[in-house]
């Protein structure tokens, strides 16, 4: 794919966005001023200052000899690059990669943008317009290399879009300005007679480093595409991010559900090919206005599943607020891993967490409530009931299995419940107790289950165990601390059944 550049260049970046806030000073003449040496020096001026001749670096004394009602305004050079870095997070609508050209300058990389738009004229007229209509006075160009599109966008009067090969013939009428030359070296080039990029084109490199030094020619060989130039983005593109622009702005769910399934189509189509599976992903949508509206989720294991990861978005897609209408959609997987289809037997069906089905419920519940409320939890090597099982992650392997001999309560309480039992006799299930003021009659029960600590752990009585049922079908797990014969045992709640 060939490379294209555009160049934006703001005419008056300073005084536009002082304008822009003041709207009143739109029709007047206003300049920026900087104190050097205890003088004021006009720093910026707008349009209205510019045609009655007003320049930068005159004296505001000077300035206001010609237009006594000029008005002045401190300049704020760490404001106004705030304002450049804003405007390229602003672009990004037009191109994942785009950077500042400071002081009054973005570059876009537009290789393989502008057909979204349906042409590289369009394109260019579409940033420009949206910029204009922002409220900054712009020129946008468009060139297979980064110095031919800036030279176009500031010293080019008719051009916008230089066609592909062709800035060749674009620079040469162009003042050797539009090279980024240090001014000491334009100086020097002028007095030499040499005012256009055709009237060095042909004087052999060698000669124009040793008259002007190496950075000439460099700049020469950039603009001209024999030097690669590359620029370092402001945001870094994410490796699996999709793309959709809109001709016009949306403003419907179902407009921005349609195009939500038509990036996780396209993005799951590449996670597929290359066996790979997101964990998580963040879907964007910038807004007429100039804000994001975003919504992100989070799987709980590598997927690519079309159907499961657009039920995961729905699920919130109801908080995007499109406000004047969404004029890009976004769709990046920020967590991606490698993802294999699963081995299935013939017989016998996955189980637990291997269950893709299990899964999926997973990150359903995980999408309203949060991972954090969901836990798993493991069998630890343990007779003790409280220390057998620990907590783990969703898909640790585990090193044992759960006892499928042994019955266990659903909920089984931190620390057991001291209550109050009546027993017939030793060894024998109780016939009612009290929990928290309530006597609960016992109608069925089972046991005793004796279940001792492990000796290299801990040395205590054993406990007894029963499972019981009450009057109103609730299902209990109790257990007696020590021997009957003791005197000194007591009963306790430990559990309940679904």
């Amino acid at each position: 794919m060939a490379k294209r550049f555009v160049s934006i260049y703001f005419h008056h970046l300073p005084t536009d966005w002082f304008t822009l806030r003041q709207p009143e000073l739109k029709n007047l003449p206003l300049v920026l001023t900087e104190s050097n040496h205890g003088k004021l020096i006009i720093t910026a001026s707008n349009s209205n200052a510019e045609k009655k001749g007003i320049r930068i670096g005159t004296s505001l004394a000077d300035a206001r000899a010609i237009i006594p009602d000029l008005i002045a305004l401190e300049h704020k050079p760490l404001l106004i690059n705030r304002v450049l870095n804003r405007l390229a997070d602003w672009c990004i609508r037009f191109t994942p990669t785009v950077t500042t050209d400071p002081p009054n300058g973005l570059i876009l990389d537009a290789s393989g943008c502008s057909h979204l738009w349906g042409s590289d004229t369009i394109y260019i007229e579409t940033i420009s317009m949206k910029l204009t209509t922002r409220g900054y006075g712009v020129r946008v160009a468009m060139a297979d290399t980064i110095g031919a599109a800036w030279a176009i966008a500031r010293f080019s009067s008719d051009i916008r879009v230089i066609p592909e090969g062709k800035h060749l013939e674009a620079l040469m009428p162009l003042p050797t300005q539009a090279l980024r030359l240090e001014p000491e070296v334009i100086e020097r080039l002028y007095k030499l007679g040499l005012h256009q990029i055709q009237q060095i084109l042909n004087i052999p490199r060698p000669s124009l480093r040793k008259r002007f030094g190496q950075h000439l020619p460099q700049q020469l060989d950039k603009a001209l595409g024999n030097e690669m130039e590359w620029i370092e983005p402001l945001q870094q593109v994410e490796p699996y991010q999709e793309r959709l622009p809109s001709i016009e702005p949306i403003v419907t769910e179902t407009g921005i559900r349609i195009a939500l399934h038509q990036l996780i189509d396209l993005l799951c189509t590449r996670l597929q090919q290359e066996q790979k599976g997101l964990r998580t992903a963040t879907f964007k949508g910038y807004r007429v206005d100039g804000k994001v509206e975003h919504i992100e989720i989070v799987t709980s294991r590598p997927s690519n599943n079309v159907k499961h990861l657009s039920k995961l978005f729905e699920l919130k897609l109801s908080t995007i607020e499109p406000a004047w209408g969404i004029e890009l959609f976004v769709l990046e997987a920020g967590r991606v891993e490698d993802h294999h289809a699963q081995q299935e037997t013939m017989w016998a069906p996955p189980t637990g967490v291997e269950d893709q089905r299990i899964t999926e419920l997973v990150d359903k519940i995980a999408g309203k409530m949060g991972m954090n409320t969901i836990h798993r939890y493991a069998p630890a090597e343990h007779h003790w009931p409280e220390r057998s099982f620990t907590g783990t992650s969703l898909h640790e392997k585990l090193l044992t299995t759960w006892p499928e001999h042994k019955l266990r309560p659903l909920q089984l309480l931190s620390t057991p419940q001291r209550i109050e039992v009546t027993a017939p006799i030793p060894d024998y299930p109780p016939m009612l107790f009290r929990h928290q003021g309530k006597i609960h009659t016992i109608i069925k029960a089972d046991g005793p289950e004796r279940i001792e600590q492990e000796w290299w752990l801990q040395q205590g009585q054993h406990r007894d165990y029963y499972y019981v049922e009450d009057e109103s079908g609730n299902r209990y797990w109790l257990f007696r601390l020590g021997h009957y014969q003791d005197k000194m045992y007591h009963w306790y709640l430990h559990g309940f059944f679904p």
